[in-house]
């Protein structure tokens, strides 16, 4: 499991994902999908070897708290010029690839930079 005693909480006590130890799971294959990123990626394109590239290349764009899964963190990376989105936590012992996307307008201007949000009828 996470030895979350080295990682610092945030002002909430929640404690962020630790990005250098999803690296590390994901270079020993101590990693999963789940089947809503599996999804994500064949509707994207995405290969397992573009995922792996971005997310070993990527940072922690955004830290999500535990919403009753976990926390979890959204990762940008890019696989070549490629930029591609990963939110990934912890299952168990193993990471966890939550979901993955090529971050695209209008929910992003760019890889970094959230674009303008939706209202449910989905006008802005």
């Amino acid at each position: 499991m996470l030895d979350s005693s080295r990682l610092g909480a945030d002002e909430a006590g929640e404690v962020p994902i630790d990005v250098d130890e999803v690296k590390a799971r994901v270079r020993a294959g101590r990693y999963v999908y789940s089947q809503h990123a599996e999804i994500e990626r064949r509707a994207e394109g995405l290969t397992f070897a573009q995922i792996e590239e971005a997310l070993l290349d990527g940072e922690v764009l955004e830290q999500y708290p535990n919403t009753g899964r976990g926390e979890s963190c959204l990762v940008v990376g890019f696989a070549g010029d490629l930029p591609i989105h990963i939110v990934c936590g912890w299952r168990g012992d193993k990471g966890v690839l939550v979901t993955v996307y090529i971050p695209r307008a209008p929910k992003f201007v760019d890889p970094w930079t959230r674009g303008e949000q939706t209202d449910v009828e989905g006008s802005v």
